[in-house]
């Protein structure tokens, strides 16, 4: 397993971007400088995340997303040593 980030992530399983391997590792979101919880995909090259909305799920039972301009910076939450 590399040390890097996906430029793209979702935590989705139905997405071609989700990757269990690194999600288990635990990723942490800074956007705009501000941490965040609650994103649900993240694309570091265009600059944007998708956030969910509350608890307000859509029709196929997926929550609803916002998603958000600015620079984002993935990160890992623990080192690969204390998982």
């Amino acid at each position: 397993m590399t040390d890097t980030l996906p430029d793209r992530l979702s935590v989705n399983p139905n997405s071609p971007y989700y990757d269990e391997a690194v999600l288990a590792r635990g990723v942490g979101i800074r956007f705009k400088g501000v941490e965040k919880t609650n994103v649900e995909e993240y694309c570091v090259s265009e600059g944007w995340v998708r956030l969910s909305a509350g608890k307000t799920l859509d029709r196929a039972g997926n929550p609803m997303t916002v998603k958000l301009k600015g620079p984002v910076e993935p990160y890992f939450r623990e080192e690969p040593g204390e998982a």
